[in-house]
């Protein structure tokens, strides 16, 4: 058994709503509903009443959901009391980071720190959007690196937790290249044709998925594009993509050397179908901070000083 199945399980009892809950766990509705029912096969009995809507707990569900609070609360409060205890780590920064920007943004950016801020010893945790930030709230890292955008923040509270912006990135369609160096697809698609463009997309509740949704409801090209692939991470996509299967949204971090090296093309004009994100890094507040390690001050303190810059 998981904890996060019974992280799933108590978000199902407050939301009602398998797809809500899919959605504030940030994973697709097929992986949640096979979450809770492997939390079922655990237990050996249903939890959730699957004939009723809003969904409903079964009595079982209703007892076991006190007890799963009750868990969880023992197990993140046996987490804190082991971490308090772990003095041979002060010098190691945990970093919480969702799955695409560990693959793109994080090694360059911790390679060009270590060559202006010195030495550093980190440990990653790579995750969804959702377990990353929880990791931060719950005191499981010292700090989280995440995308922003206005459409779609974190919820932190800018009482408990600082902010610092490290960079800009931008999402945009990419595709193979033909022989001529002209990408295989391409938006806006041809007019007078019916037949779409193949999408290979982010898989629903991912937040990447969202910037993609953002970027064709303000284009009004959703229409033209079918979604062939589904996945959370990005360097699926691409591998998929430089294969030739159709264009992907992908962050330019991603693709520079395979856009250098011709395999991958810009399959749209300059400037349209792009977003633009922010990158962010966020931490606890000192004064409330579970834990305080004078390495993570000190880099808080050197970030901070070259974002004033």
């Amino acid at each position: 058994m998981e904890t996060r199945w019974l992280e799933d399980f108590v978000s199902l009892a407050e939301t009602r709503s398998f797809s809500r809950s899919a959605q504030l766990r940030h994973v697709t509705q097929p992986a949640f509903s096979r979450r809770i029912q492997a939390l079922e096969a655990w237990a050996g009995t249903d939890l959730v009443d699957r004939s009723s809507y809003p969904t409903r707990l079964t009595p079982a569900g209703e007892a076991f959901h006190a007890q799963a609070l009750e868990i969880l609360a023992g197990v993140h409060g046996a987490r804190q009391t082991l971490r308090s205890l772990q003095v041979a780590r002060q010098d190691v920064i945990d970093f919480a980071v969702p799955h695409t920007l560990a693959f793109t943004f994080f090694p360059h950016w911790l390679m060009d720190l270590r060559a202006r801020f010195g030495a550093l010893k980190t440990r990653l945790m790579a995750l969804n959007v959702h377990d990353a930030a929880m990791r931060l709230t719950e005191g499981g890292c010292d700090l989280l690196i995440a995308y922003h955008h206005a459409s779609q923040p974190l919820q932190l509270a800018p009482g408990r937790y600082q902010m610092l912006s490290l960079g800009q990135e931008t999402l945009a369609p990419y595709a193979r290249a033909d022989a001529q160096g002209r990408p295989l697809f391409a938006l806006p698609a041809a007019t007078g044709t019916s037949q779409r463009l193949p999408l290979l997309g982010f898989a629903e509740g991912a937040y990447m998925a969202r910037m993609v949704e953002l970027i064709l409801r303000q284009t009004g090209d959703a229409a033209s594009l079918e979604t062939l692939h589904e996945t959370d991470m990005a360097e699926v996509l691409k591998a998929m993509a430089l294969e030739g299967h159709g264009l992907a949204f992908l962050p330019t971090s991603l693709v520079h050397k395979d856009l250098a090296e011709g395999r991958l093309v810009a399959a749209a004009p300059p400037g349209r179908y792009a977003l633009t994100m922010e990158v962010r890094v966020y931490r606890e507040r000192p004064e409330t901070a579970r834990q305080r390690k004078p390495t993570a001050q000190a880099l808080w303190d050197f970030l901070e000083r070259g974002t004033g810059q």
